[in-house]
């Protein structure tokens, strides 16, 4: 996770999902990658960061011939949460994942659910990508300096839009902004949507002063000219987005990504958790993948299994204390 700014430090980025059907074609019952009958849930609505992360991983996955017929499926609620505790529920079901990241990590804490990821079997994060700042091509704000001047006078009077619940990184990035600003970011007017297909029509209808969302959600719509990119949130700028600067280099000390994952219900055997991790691997390495991740301005960031879990750890405890930092 790299984040120089308190905050940063819990964005590690991006995302991603691996994991879903990541089949490969072995056929041999113990070692192989074919899991018949596979679901991939994403616990937020369709067009956001999870969705499609989590179709485009079983598209590549199928073209690459590494698995048939994957089940992606949208059990939105809670930031999340609602996804988080249907999965915990299937114990022992090897043919179930559910693309997830740092939003998740956040909910489970601001909603104190009952269950989190502690509570799951870790099997790989794929990917980190930048949070974009980004207004409707109409909005008053061409600039992220006239952007953040006017949210100066008045912070409340400008709502933020994110697809996250608080704590998770569309609501990090911009009370890192907001700190970063002189703002106090409990002045800071925070309304969030259950993933980046929803907030992006609240961004195109101004209902929203600005939103912040991951490069690869609203990419195409930046290019079709519906949105203004007027920065970027992590170390440089976004090789497709090269107008848009980051928000270090604009003055304001923010450096910070997302990332997302794909987690497994609780009581996995140890053949069935290897088979899932060998199925995100078999992805990882493939061809279309490695295509997806560029056209999506997705960061490599693969990691499985136990050093996964760990990673999950220290997410799930940087959470908390940045948010005390922050005040919230």
């Amino acid at each position: 996770m790299r984040l120089r700014t308190p905050l940063a430090l819990l964005g590690a980025a991006v995302l991603v999902l691996a994991g879903p059907p990541l089949l490969s074609t072995g056929s041999d019952a113990g070692t192989g990658t074919q899991i018949p009958g596979l679901r991939f849930m994403v616990p937020n609505t369709p067009g956001g960061g999870y969705d499609i992360t989590a179709r485009t991983a079983a598209k590549n996955a199928e073209d690459a011939g590494l698995t048939h017929n994957i089940e992606v499926f949208n059990l939105p609620g809670a930031g999340g949460t609602v996804g988080l505790s249907r999965l915990v529920s299937e114990h022992g079901n090897g043919k179930l994942a559910m693309s997830m990241g740092l939003g998740v990590v956040g909910a489970a804490r601001s909603n104190h659910a009952p269950k989190t990821l502690a509570d799951t079997t870790p099997i790989a994060r794929l990917t980190e990508e930048q949070d974009v700042v980004v207004v409707a091509k109409d909005s008053p704000y061409r600039t992220i300096d006239e952007l953040i001047g006017a949210w100066k006078k008045d912070p409340g009077k400008i709502p933020v839009g994110g697809g996250s619940s608080p704590g998770g990184p569309d609501h990090l990035a911009p009370m890192l902004m907001a700190q970063a600003a002189g703002i106090s970011p409990r002045s800071v007017n925070y309304i969030p949507f259950d993933g980046g297909g929803e907030l992006l029509a609240s961004i195109l209808g101004n209902k929203v002063g600005f939103g912040v969302s991951g490069v690869g959600e609203y990419l195409d719509q930046i290019k079709a000219g519906e949105l203004r990119v007027l920065a970027v949130t992590g170390p440089e700028r976004v090789d497709d987005l090269r107008e848009a600067p980051t928000l270090k280099e604009s003055g304001y000390d923010v450096d910070f990504t997302n990332w997302r994952g794909i987690v497994a219900p609780p009581g996995l055997s140890d053949a069935e958790r290897k088979k899932l991790i060998r199925l995100a691997e078999e992805l990882h390495a493939s061809p279309e993948w490695k295509k997806s991740m560029e056209q999506n301005g997705w960061d490599d960031a693969f990691l499985t299994g136990e050093r996964f879990g760990a990673f999950l750890d220290a997410q799930d405890k940087r959470v908390v204390s940045v948010l005390k930092e922050l005040g919230l």
